[in-house]
């Protein structure tokens, strides 16, 4: 049996939807992170860094993670400067005016408005037959076109608005977060490459003398022209390599500034070595993946992304309903000006409008299936968001996990190779081998102390990456300064 709404029930199921705020927005659930339940174990990962020791890097500060006083002053700058980030916080402002625009659809608009309306009229169609012309003035206040929100059209959109400035103000942070990392890892290279820079110099430095003093042996005829060549080889090998880091150091305080917002690079800059910026804190990935991975920003600005596509869905299906508005108005209107004020002038308008979809040519579908399809893609960008984080700080680990391996292997090469060249060199000054042996131990001497400045690079730079990529001070008072 069909069941009839009766009046009274109708009139309290609309009082309901106007005054308790309901609309057709689905109902939101956080989707399952499409990650494993724990992190990558293995030969290259170490098991305390997924333990419960050690503190979190999202509430460690930048300040408190990197205590080098140069980088601090650089990354204060960075964040003063920086024309990416200040971008980033100017989309906030909009997105809150946007916002603001959307709350005010809430809210009936209320004007003020004056006229004067004057109109003639001709003899055939006057009442005295005569032509004549009338004048007629008006004062009113009112509202115009208010829209009541019986199925929550206006709310939905409103909802999307919010959920898309709190997924601006994660992107703020999140681009706050990158850049703070990306200004230590320029500094980090600059300093590696000047020294990389120093170590080709030295090198170069070292062969030259070298090269002269075959020349003089040569010019006694004690050597062949062989060696001569050789060490010759040598010299423009390392010329080549001095200037090709001498234009990499350029680029890399080119790369600097840019991130600083600034024209050239401090003067106060001081000539740091890596080695003295190593991080004390033991940062811990935590036990969970998906409870530390939702901590990042980025991730925070996904799944806003996401909630403003499900609200937008209510404001798709409130349009299959009925559209009722409102234009009312009272004032005052009189033939003179000067009696517009008087008693029994009063004048009032009330405008009530309905309209029902009917017939659309499928327009309001179309737009519901767009809703729901952008909902979907904001789902797998979540979804994506989540395994990318998973990704980079499984890689993280990885390399953390075997960094201290290698560098200890790298400084052993390094020993060994400088050792092979010493006795290279003295064994060719006693003629027991020839000066190619020299120069095989020179080259490998180089390479190794060229690869030593790399596995300290990388270290130092995985230490930046770990603390980026588990969400680095994105709970800490600084993020919200």
């Amino acid at each position: 049996m069909k069941r009839i709404m009766k009046p009274k029930t109708l009139s309290l199921a609309v009082a309901v939807l106007l005054l308790g705020g309901c609309t057709l927005i689905p109902k939101y659930e956080q989707p399952q992170a499409p990650v494993a339940a724990q992190w990558p174990t293995g030969a290259a990962y170490r098991a305390e860094d997924v333990g419960a020791a050690g503190q979190q890097a999202s509430e460690i500060g930048w300040r408190e993670f990197f205590t080098d006083p140069n980088l601090q002053r650089l990354i204060e700058t960075a964040l003063a400067n920086n024309r990416d980030l200040r971008v980033s916080a100017l989309n906030i402002e909009r997105a809150q005016a946007m916002y603001r625009i959307r709350r005010a659809d809430l809210l009936p608009t209320i004007g003020v408005g004056a006229g004067k309306t004057a109109q003639r009229v001709p003899g055939e169609m006057s009442a005295t037959g005569q032509s004549m012309v009338t004048h007629q003035y008006s004062a009113t206040v009112g509202l115009s076109n208010y829209e009541f929100d019986f199925f929550g059209r206006v709310r939905s959109l409103n909802e999307q608005a919010l959920e898309l400035y709190f997924a601006t103000e994660e992107a703020w942070r999140s681009a706050r977060i990158s850049l703070v990392s990306e200004v230590a890892n320029a500094y980090l290279t600059w300093l590696a490459d000047r020294q990389r820079l120093q170590v080709a110099q030295e090198t170069l430095k070292s062969q030259q003398q070298s090269y002269d003093l075959i020349k003089k042996r040569y010019d006694l005829g004690v050597v062949s022209e062989l060696n001569l060549r050789q060490a010759q080889t040598s010299v423009e090998m390392a010329r080549v390599d001095a200037a090709s880091y001498t234009a990499w150091v350029a680029r890399d305080e080119n790369a600097l500034s840019l991130l600083l917002g600034t024209s050239a690079l401090p003067e106060w800059l001081a000539e740091d070595k890596m080695e003295d910026l190593g991080a004390v804190i033991h940062l811990t990935a935590g036990e969970i993946p998906s409870a530390v991975l939702q901590q990042r920003p980025d991730v925070l600005a996904a799944e806003h992304q996401l909630k403003a596509a499900n609200a937008n869905i209510g404001a798709a299906r409130a349009a299959f309903f009925p559209t009722i508005s409102l234009t009312t108005s009272i004032g005052t209107a009189s033939t003179s000006l000067s009696g517009l004020f008087d008693g029994g002038s009063g004048v009032w308008s009330f405008v009530p409008q309905m309209s029902l979809p009917i017939f659309d040519s499928g327009r309001n579908l179309a737009n519901l299936e767009v809703s729901e399809t952008d909902r979907a893609i904001a789902l797998a960008q979540y979804e994506k968001a989540i395994q990318s984080a998973f990704r980079e700080v499984s890689d993280a680990l990885a390399q953390r996990g075997t960094i201290d391996e290698q560098m200890a292997a790298q400084k052993a090469l390094t020993e060994a190779t400088t050792a092979t060249f010493r006795l290279a060199t003295v064994r060719y000054e006693k003629g027991v081998d020839s000066y190619l042996n020299v120069l095989d131990a020179q080259r490998a001497m180089y390479s190794a102390n060229l690869g030593l400045v790399g596995i300290q690079l990388a270290k130092q730079m995985n230490q930046v990456a770990l603390y980026k990529s588990l969400g680095g001070g994105s709970q800490g008072s600084e993020v919200r300064d």
